[in-house]
């Protein structure tokens, strides 16, 4: 969560501007564009107008040598697809996310983030990602998904989100300030098949084991799995927001069948050697995430989630959610005026959709830092939920703020989350180390309890060993071949 970076008051914030992004796209990019038809020439402006805002709504981009084997390998990929005929004509970015995710936009522009190649454990794994991406791309599927938005943009906004907030709802959450979010609305069922398929084509296409696209799939589906139990919820909730790919699980036979009897290469070990040392999980410049704390090492604060809630660590917000709310924690413009600002985002919040007024602002001091809160009942449907906004003044330019939303006079469950709020000291700044790939060779005596004893965590390691490996629960170590484990190392 590199708070410097945002530029909107808050992502959960879906207001009216994503309403005017809707209607003002009259012409859709790629709409009356044949399916596999070379990229044309709006695409490609659109995709290039749109380039920054996803490298910096996603952490920024990545350089160096792991940023350009998974750019060598993004670029043969996909030119498999037909939409040009030279590799250099598709722009592939590694984003330092901590979230496993992969989009591609029209104008040949395919993006990864870091934590996805960290669960990957070959190149043909990182070829059939990047292939599905470019599948979407091919059969001009954003085309499609921005013409169903356009047809619902008028539902009132507000609504819709604060009852995606309460009940888990995906559908519009993945709508942002953005316009360029339009570009990755969460595709359909059958378009995801439909990307899987012309992944599992590309793969064939450029030599690679077509099986990648299963054995890849499988193991995001054991992360979100591992992730659920860690976060004690039931995997069937898992927030389909938090990824545009949901379900992968069962997209594993169908892609196995995709593949059938063909054969390939993995090229595990140059895969292996690429991706050594790179950082896993949250990377202290973004803020980590340390059981129920989030600690900033760069800006300088902590906070603690309650009792039964988990965090994710986005680019733009810091997420708190539970079966009994959810809350974010974000920056917005300000000039030294705290009422006003905590005022600025309830009308943030409320768009041109709805006002949303609290009832007062109240001040206080939380572990020396300057606050000040305000709650509005809010009408939703037939129920009604609470709208709580608690702003930090951390220098005369700098404030952060929650937002949470939770059912009508539940409010009191994120109490502890505000209070906890407080500035940490240089030295406690200076022991936040970075989580980072290791790759080591099985010894003789070695078995998957002995590597994972050397996880950099304190709990599941073998669980996490197992999924980071591709590994079943029956499967064992090989003495002399490599394997993944995660070290704290700066």
């Amino acid at each position: 969560m590199p708070l410097t970076n945002i530029r909107k008051i808050t992502a959960m914030a879906l207001t009216g501007a994503a309403t005017l992004a809707l209607g003002a796209c009259a012409t859709i990019p790629g709409a009356n564009v044949a399916p596999g038809s070379p990229i044309t020439a709006e695409e490609a402006q659109v995709g290039a107008q749109y380039h920054d805002d996803f490298v910096a709504e996603f952490g920024g981009e990545m350089t160096g040598p792991q940023a350009r084997y998974v750019q060598q390998v993004g670029q043969n990929i996909a030119v498999q697809s037909g939409l040009a005929t030279r590799p250099d004509a598709f722009d592939v970015t590694l984003l330092n996310s901590s979230v496993n995710n992969a989009f591609a936009v029209p104008g040949g522009y395919v993006y990864a983030t870091r934590q996805l190649v960290n669960l990957m454990n070959n190149e043909a794994e990182l070829a059939a990602v990047l292939g599905h991406e470019v599948g979407h791309v091919a059969a001009r599927h954003s085309a499609r998904r921005q013409q169903a938005a356009q047809r619902n943009q008028l539902l009132g906004l507000l609504g819709a989100v604060i009852g995606s907030a309460v009940l888990g709802s995906s559908d519009l959450a993945q709508l942002s300030l953005q316009g360029s979010q339009l570009l990755t609305l969460r595709y359909s069922r059958s378009q995801e098949l439909e990307a899987d398929q012309l992944g599992v084509e590309y793969l064939n296409r450029a030599g690679y084991d077509p099986r990648a696209m299963a054995t890849l799939l499988s193991s995001l589906a054991a992360q979100n799995q591992l992730d659920a139990q860690l976060q004690g919820r039931d995997n069937a909730t898992i927030p389909e927001w938090a990824s545009t790919h949901p379900d992968p699980a069962s997209r594993v036979q169908n892609a196995l069948q995709l593949a059938g009897n063909g054969t390939g290469v993995l090229n595990r070990d140059t895969f292996l050697a690429r991706v050594d040392g790179m950082i896993y999980g949250d990377d202290p410049e973004q803020g980590v995430i340390e059981g129920r704390q989030f600690i900033h090492p760069v800006l300088r604060f902590s906070f603690t989630a309650p009792q039964g809630f988990y965090m994710i660590n986005g680019t733009r917000a810091v997420s708190i959610n539970g079966d009994a709310g959810r809350a974010q924690l974000t920056v917005g413009p300000y000039n030294g005026d705290l009422d006003g600002y905590v005022r600025s985002v309830f009308n943030a919040l409320g768009g041109d959709q709805q006002q949303i007024s609290p009832s007062a602002i109240s001040r206080t001091t939380v572990n020396g830092l300057p606050a000040a809160y305000g709650t509005a009942r809010v009408n939703n449907g037939q129920s009604q939920v609470d709208v709580t906004v608690f702003a930090y003044e951390f220098g005369n330019d700098t404030a952060y703020h929650f937002a949470a939303i939770t059912p009508a006079g539940q409010a009191g469950v994120f109490n502890s989350l505000y209070q906890s709020m407080r500035r940490i000291s240089a030295g406690e700044a200076g022991s936040v180390v970075p989580r980072r790939l290791d790759i080591v060779t099985a010894g003789r005596g070695d078995t998957v309890r002995t590597l994972a004893a050397r996880m950099a965590y304190t709990d599941a390691q073998e669980a996490r060993f197992r999924v980071l490996n591709g590994l079943s629960s029956s499967d064992q170590v090989v003495p002399g071949r490599q394997y993944k484990i995660v070290v704290r190392s700066n």
